[in-house]
């Protein structure tokens, strides 16, 4: 028996054949008249707030800009109680404000329209209206929500101070006492 034909091993041909090494990607040399590259820039390097404030305030200003936010948060004085009382503001989109009011009094506010333009525009500062859209909505104005109904009807609990003058040191301690009291009804 010769070792090639022995059972079980291998042949010493197969021992013998190096193993291909896989392929490996090659670099480009560099020459070497050619500089090294720069550094890369410091990610974190100082840079001022106002360029940072517009990529971060983009996406909350894309749904409402401040000035609408200031025409809604502010409606009640721009429009008087009497008006406020029956109109919401609803939306702001491209120059137009659209009102939710009540019934009736869209036809008002209508002849009152370039008036009320002028108010708005006045109040924010600059041309920030150009045409008002009505719509109706019987529950526009003041909401009253039912948590604020039930608070009406019950009395509201007093705490007397017996063994002080009368002063505005007393006034403040009772008022605290009657909050105390409340907040206990309340659990």
């Amino acid at each position: 028996m010769t070792k090639e034909s022995a059972p079980g091993k291998m042949g010493q041909t197969a021992r013998t054949t190096p193993r291909a090494k896989p392929a490996t990607p090659t670099r480009p040399a560099r020459s070497k008249t050619e500089p090294p590259s720069p550094p890369p820039k410091r990610a974190f390097a100082a840079r001022s707030l106002a360029s940072l404030l517009p990529a971060v305030t983009a996406p909350a200003f894309r749904r409402r800009s401040p000035a609408s936010v200031q025409v809604f948060t502010d409606w009640a004085d721009i429009m008087g109680p009497a008006h406020a009382a029956v109109t919401t503001p609803s939306k702001l989109s491209a120059g137009t404000l659209t009102i939710a009011c009540a019934g009736p009094v869209a036809m008002e506010l209508q002849h009152l329209s370039s008036t009320l333009i002028a108010r708005i525009n006045t109040w924010c500062g600059h041309t920030l209206v150009t045409r008002l859209r009505f719509v109706q909505d019987p529950q526009a104005g003041v909401r009253l929500t039912t948590s604020s109904r039930r608070k009406s009807l019950r009395p509201a609990p007093s705490c007397v101070v017996p063994d002080m003058e009368e002063s505005p040191l007393r006034a403040a301690l009772e008022s605290l006492g009657a909050r105390i009291l409340q907040e206990k009804q309340k659990r």
